[in-house]
This record gives structure tokens, sequence and C-alpha cells, in this order.
């Protein structure tokens, strides 16, 4: 008798049958091991199952095939989830496209606390770059246990990875293909530091290349598993506005950063906004401040010369609010004489930066 790993990586690889009809598939029949002794009239009644998938089911090939990858994964340290495990990803499951399986390698960090897909333009530009990096720099800074989830693809993607590996937080890299390879192989140098504290992850089983249509496939996994998606540079067109569009369809926050109107490589983004398919964010703090993440309880180290170095508006309403005990949002936008939007965002960065505390009502007093 076959062990019954077996026949749940063999329903994961069955030609034709996808997710939906997976879920279905043991719906009808009442167990992944009954799907392959079903008799063929039974199968038949099945919606969606035609005779090409009945004939794939009642083959030997398909157990056999399952059985060399269960080998495989033994021997490579490769793990994996099944959709109805108690520790398959939360969000994950929450999607209905969700695959049955996800093979891992590393760390199993799917479920933290809070989680963020970061995506965008293979053809990333240094601004690009440099607000990414500097995001998930401030984001570390306040939620040393956040997980940062990318595609491991040129650009954005390997650049948010990077800044997570920097600033020593975990990260999961979804690939396009098996968690046995790297794609493109330049990247391969990344691979160590990723699983040292974060992981590989694919739907893919292994030696599977990296098809151009595994690349999509592989978009709804990085938003599924993510509580926000961040959009940070994207031409009209382009894998991370799919990612974004999933993350919509799954009811998840979407960001994204503005650019100029004759950017190319800032017209997804802005189409996003113009959508209202995503909120605009200029910093981490705007993401933290949409998402409600209580940072009460987070303290970044402020240096003295932290003080000497905020720009002169944040300097005078820091002083403002230093000057009493406690002090209205409203209050000081009459003392400064400045626009009630602009002392909010401003706030905003000082309260990031762990200089100044909210209150209830808008109140604000210094730490």
């Amino acid at each position: 008798m076959l062990h019954a790993d077996i026949y749940k990586i063999a329903l994961s690889i069955i030609p034709k049958v996808g997710p939906r009809l997976a879920r279905r598939l043991i719906a009808y029949t009442g167990s992944v091991e009954s799907i392959f002794a079903e008799k063929k009239t039974v199968l038949s009644k099945i919606p969606g199952i035609g005779d090409g998938i009945i004939s794939s089911i009642n083959t030997d090939t398909i157990l056999g095939e399952a059985e060399k990858e269960l080998n495989f994964m033994s021997k490579n340290d490769i793990k994996w989830f099944f959709y109805l495990d108690k520790d398959y990803p939360l969000r994950l499951k929450e999607c209905e496209d969700a695959p049955v399986i996800l093979f891992y390698k590393g760390k199993n960090c799917f479920n933290a606390n809070k989680t963020v897909s970061v995506v965008g333009t293979r053809r990333s530009t240094d601004y690009g770059e440099s607000v990414c990096s500097k995001m998930v720099e401030d984001l570390s800074l306040l939620f040393p246990d956040i997980v940062i989830i990318s595609g491991f693809a040129y650009g954005i993607d390997i650049c948010s990875h990077k800044a997570a590996i920097q600033n020593k937080v975990p990260t999961i890299a979804v690939f396009g293909h098996g968690v046995d390879q790297v794609y493109p192989s330049v990247h391969s140098k990344y691979l160590k530091s990723v699983l040292e504290t974060g992981a590989v992850a694919s739907e893919f089983t292994s030696q599977k290349k990296p098809d151009p249509g595994n690349f999509v496939s592989r978009n709804r996994i990085i938003a599924g598993l993510s509580d926000v998606t961040v959009v940070v540079e994207s031409g009209e067109k382009g894998g991370a506005l799919i990612t974004a569009e999933m993350a919509v369809s799954y009811n998840r926050d979407v960001f994204t950063f503005p650019g100029r109107a004759t950017d190319s490589l800032s017209k997804g983004c802005n189409n996003l906004i113009k959508k209202n398919q995503a909120a605009l964010i200029e910093s981490a703090a705007d993401l933290v401040y949409f998402m409600k993440w209580d940072i009460e309880s987070k303290t970044i180290p402020v240096q003295k010369k932290l003080f000497e170095e905020l720009p002169e508006e944040e300097q005078l309403l820091f002083n403002s609010i230093q000057n009493v005990e406690s002090v209205s949002l409203d209050q000081l936008a009459i003392n400064l004489k400045l626009p009630v939007s602009k002392v909010s965002s401003s706030l905003l960065t000082l309260e990031f930066k762990g200089l100044i505390k909210s209150l209830p009502g808008k109140i604000y007093k210094v730490k």
C-alpha cells in the first residue's frame, strides 16, 4: 500500500487539474486516496472531469512520479504543506485558488504576525530601489519579526529581498519553478542568506522549469501570503500589476508609490491609484498608518543628533509638541499656520521616528 503522502503529491500533478478542481475531486470522492481508487463511471459524473483527466488518474504513471518526488524531497530537505493541513499558511488558505501543495525550503515563517509583499518592475531605477530599500528598512525597525515576500526576480523583487537580509528580517521568495533551482541563476548568491531566517516556496514540483506561464501563476501566491502588497515601480503592464490585482481579489490591501506622469515605470503605479485599486503611500509610515498597525509599544533608538537632523518643518512641529503636555492636530495646524493634511503627514513621520506618541482624539505628546 502506498504512503498517503504520495496520493497528495499525485493530486497536485495531474495534468489539467488545478487547485479548484483538485478540491472538487476530494469533495466528491471523500478523500485523496479515494480519487485514485474510484471507478471511471463515478469520476465522469464530477463537473469538470473529462476523459483525459480520468485517464491520467487511472494510470500508475502519476503515482509513480509522485513517489519519485517524495523521495527527492526527502533527500534534499524539501518540506511541504497540504491545503488540509493545520499548519498550511493561514493567509493563503483563505484564497479559493491557493495551491493544493506548497513546497518550501528554509524556515516555516509563513504565519508571521505581519507579512508584506513588495513587487515591481524588473527594470527598476535608482529611485525605485531607494524607495524600496528605505521602506523595508523602516518597517524592520518597527517590526523586527515582519516578513517580506517577493518573487526573487530582477529589479524590485531582489531589491526587497536584499533589503530584508540587510536589515535582518525574514524574507520569502516565491518561485515560478521547483524549489531545487534558482532563477535567475545570478541570484543564487542570495539563497543562503534567505534560507537562514526565511524560505523559498513554490507550488511546482522539483525540476519544474521556469516557464513564463509559471510566473503569472506564482504571483497569486505572493499576494495570498501577504497582509498587504506594495507596488514600488511598474510599467503600464507587468507581473507586479497582476500581483496587485490578485491581492485586490483576495480583499487584501494594496499600496503603491506614485511617480511623475512622464515616467514610463510609474505608469502602472499611477493607474492603480487612478482606478482606486491601490492607495498612495510615500513612506513606510503611511503604510503603517493605513494598516492601523500598533506601533505604540515599539521604539526606535533615537540618537541625539537626530533632533538636529530633522527637517525644519518637522523640527518646528516637534518643538511645538515638546513645549506642552499634549496638543491636538487642529491646534498644531493653527499654531504653525499649516494645512491639516501637511501637519498630519509630518506627525506620522515623527511618530514613526519614535519621537512622539499619538493619543485618542488626534492628540499628540512627546514620548
